[in-house]
């Protein structure tokens, strides 16, 4: 079962592990609860080695970012929520080091993590899951908010695994199954034991976010975190939040795991969408909740 205070003492471990952070206000502030829904100084933090983690930068939600120190260039994770925020990391990162961005790969296509690529340099390779790139080819089509332009649009797509090695750095970038969206990429770092795994497991209560528009899926999603979960990584970055450990990931999905096969049953049994969501306790207050898709996806078969 899910266990908070495993999952608190958990964030509280690794996030030992950040040795220094660089404030874009001139000083580390406490992260702050989604609750305050106020504007979150950019801070850098140093998870391993040439690994470094990048969180806040604008009004919350905005997405954590990666960033790795190659030979001669920088590349990136996640592009931040705002044009703004994008200018904030790009800074924070001159600071660290005067190599120039040349990389970047995206998580997924959610607007918190990839409107700030307008304020990245031009040129860049900028690597996705394939899916995500359909996702961003069908927000500039229709031409509404959290369109990006064409030249900063994926030039470098990923189906299901790849296993490369950029500027000296070797990566594996891996997509399971839709879980938060269709086109999820996780990054797997196999020297420093580190993995960024974006919205899939962002979240600090038991069930996933899962993008039923974006054809996610909550079975997609158990996959996903199970992949995850047998990765040899002691340090999980996800797309929001603190810092996560193996054993919190454990415990989302144990969690859901149980969660998803009391839905399992009840459908079996017949039972209606508020019969079920009685049952189970669905208090997701986005809609469709997790539990929601997985109950539409249980009635199907």
């Amino acid at each position: 079962m899910f266990s908070p205070k495993r999952f608190r003492v958990g964030v509280a471990m690794v996030a030992g592990l950040a040795l220094f952070a660089i404030s874009a206000m001139g000083q580390q502030q406490q992260p702050q609860t989604p609750q305050q829904q106020d504007v979150q100084p950019l801070t850098v933090g140093r998870l391993r080695g040439n690994v470094y983690w990048a969180e806040g930068g604008a009004r919350y939600p905005v997405g954590n970012s990666g960033i790795i120190i190659g030979n001669t260039s920088v590349i990136v994770i996640d592009a931040k929520s705002t044009p703004q925020s994008g200018k904030d990391l790009v800074d924070a990162i001159a600071k660290i080091t005067p190599k120039p961005i040349k990389t970047l790969i995206l998580t997924h296509s959610n607007g918190d993590h990839v409107n700030g690529i307008v304020s990245f340099p031009p040129g860049l390779t900028i690597i996705a899951q394939e899916n995500c790139k359909k996702e961003l080819d069908a927000v500039n089509a229709a031409g509404g908010r959290g369109g990006i332009p064409a030249d900063r649009l994926p030039t470098h797509l990923v189906k299901d695994k790849e296993a490369l090695t950029i500027d000296g750095v070797k990566l594996v970038l891996l997509h399971w199954a839709p879980a938060h969206t269709s086109g999820d990429l996780v990054i797997y770092l196999p020297d420093q034991k580190i993995v960024f795994t974006g919205d899939i497991t962002a979240q600090t209560h038991p069930d996933p976010s899962v993008h039923g528009e974006l054809q996610a899926s909550a079975a997609g999603w158990i996959e996903s975190a199970k992949g995850i979960s047998a990765l040899d990584a002691d340090i999980v970055v996800p797309g929001h939040y603190g810092l996560q450990t193996k054993a919190g990931v454990e415990d989302q999905l144990h969690a859901f795991e149980e969660r998803y096969a009391k839905v399992k049953a009840l459908v079996k049994e017949g039972k209606s969408w508020e019969e079920v969501k009685a049952a189970v306790g669905d208090t997701e207050p986005r809609q469709p909740s997790a539990i929601a898709i997985a109950y539409q996806e249980l009635s199907k078969k």
